[in-house]
């Protein structure tokens, strides 16, 4: 099993989960997070005064898959959340050891 681990514009969060649903696989779990890359953040205007805003808003998503999904979901995310721009994101890939499901108490990838 394996964890991908994507963090991405928040405004393609929609579009990945149709693409997710798409391909079969519905479970997700979404967390709001503020961070920055190399860019260290956006340099803004407001009323002729610039300022930087360092922390930008992104969205991680999180799956846990079978090894055989990997690829698949991964060309998905890259897929939809391309833009060809600075900040589109970046997908993390993590062995997971074992899951289990706790109301039946199937473990591997019986638990997914």
């Amino acid at each position: 099993m394996k964890k991908i681990e994507a963090i991405i514009r928040p405004d393609k969060m929609e579009v990945l989960k149709a693409e997710l649903d798409k391909v079969g696989y519905p479970g997700i779990m979404v967390s709001e997070i503020k961070g920055h890359g190399k860019q260290r953040g956006i340099n803004h205007q407001f009323r002729g005064v610039e300022y930087k805003e360092y922390f930008i808003s992104k969205v991680r998503i999180e799956l846990i898959v079978p090894d055989s999904q990997v690829k698949k979901l991964v060309e998905a995310i890259t897929e939809v959340c391309r833009s060809g721009a600075v900040g589109d994101g970046k997908i993390f890939v993590f062995p997971v050891d074992d899951a289990v499901r706790i109301r039946t108490g199937e473990s591997g990838d019986l638990a997914l």
